[in-house]
């Protein structure tokens, strides 16, 4: 038996269409996965119609890949294409190697960790009666002492028992005392949420967004018109000595299994995953943006090498995106939003027998 890097093949397709031929402005994308210990990019191809007038790539403050477009001439249809292959193995949680320095409540960061945790740990969202804080605090036993990672699984386990998954068209994030109140709110809402409630209790945690894929043979998904996989947000929280761990309030599950990150940053409006502007009407969009993301797994040996499919077409399906405009001295913005929905709110991130996989 010969034993391969699990690879992963995303296509995502976006194509913005208007009524009659407009101008564009800048776009940017990040569409491009980060590397890192557990996922790698092997190959990426990025198309676009019309063809920019120029084209470049740049890493943001957080290292994240950004692509520019720039433009001339006019048209009815503006198209990117973005397929990029990256092996992705990501280590199984039972595997997590958890410090002595983390395995008690409260955590104690090293002072030279600090300068670059501050603005992870420091709350960003209004909360003037510590609503969020004291419903973290529930979740803190009644005496006795826990460890952080523990706490945070309670705390995961408390947003998906507790509160109730709702897609949202409107564009942007709920505060999170807001979904707090609520008690339902979208992938991002519960993201945020959970890295509020972390942040409350001294925890660094940042926004993470990228791709969610569910594998073809999944018992629990339709076989046939329906997506199997979209762009999707969770949390990532920091523990000394063990890093930044992956929670996925949305699904209830802890680590990277289903999940290829493209985006970390400390706030969601810098992980937005495509935005720009063209000059036009209000009234020249034409019923939002069509998107489509296929994902393709290769199994980790050659004897066996199941394969995985996330297909999503249509903002108003599984997929919480669509054009967005809004008048700005004559020009109009529109973004794809990483708002995605992975659907019902069930455990959706899951190893198959042969493959890593999730959903």
């Amino acid at each position: 038996m010969i034993f391969i890097m699990p690879t992963l093949t995303i296509r995502h397709v976006t194509t913005y269409r208007y009524r009659r031929p407009v101008a564009f402005g800048e776009h940017r994308m990040m569409l491009r996965p980060r590397d890192s210990h557990d996922q790698r990019v092997i190959g990426a191809s990025l198309e676009i119609s019309p063809e920019p007038r120029s084209l470049r790539f740049v890493q943001d403050a957080f290292g994240n890949h950004v692509g520019i477009a720039r433009f001339s001439g006019r048209s009815k249809e503006l198209c990117f294409e973005s397929i990029v292959c990256l092996e992705h193995s990501p280590m199984d949680t039972a595997d997590l190697d958890l410090k002595d320095h983390a395995r008690t409540f409260p955590v104690d960061y090293r002072a030279d960790e600090m300068p670059d945790l501050a603005h992870c740990i420091e709350r960003h969202h209004p909360d003037p009666g510590n609503e969020v804080g004291r419903w973290a605090r529930q979740f803190l036993p009644q005496g006795g002492s826990i460890g952080p990672f523990e706490l945070l699984t309670r705390l995961l386990q408390g947003i998906y028992h507790g509160f109730r998954y709702r897609r949202r068209e409107a564009k942007g994030i709920q505060q999170p005392v807001e979904t707090l109140r609520l008690g339902h709110g979208s992938c991002r809402d519960f993201a945020m949420l959970m890295i509020e409630a972390a942040r409350s209790l001294g925890l660094a945690a940042r926004f993470a967004s990228g791709y969610l894929a569910v594998p073809l043979d999944d018992p629990e998904e339709p076989t046939s018109g329906s997506a199997r996989g979209s762009t999707h947000a969770w949390a990532q929280i920091y523990l000394p000595g063990t890093g930044w761990i992956d929670f996925d309030p949305t699904s209830g599950r802890v680590g990277k299994i289903g999940l290829v990150t493209v985006a970390v940053v400390r706030d969601p409006h810098d992980a937005i995953p495509l935005h720009g502007t063209f000059i036009g009407f209000p009234s020249d969009p034409r019923h939002g943006c069509a998107s489509e993301r296929h994902a393709r797994y290769a199994g980790r040996d050659l004897d066996h090498s199941p394969t995985l499919h996330a297909h999503t077409i249509r903002p108003t399906g599984l997929i919480d995106v669509g054009t967005r405009t809004r008048s700005v001295d004559g020009t109009h913005r529109h973004s794809l939003d990483r708002a995605s929905e992975p659907g019902p709110r069930r455990a959706r991130v899951r190893r198959s027998r042969s493959a890593s996989s999730g959903g």
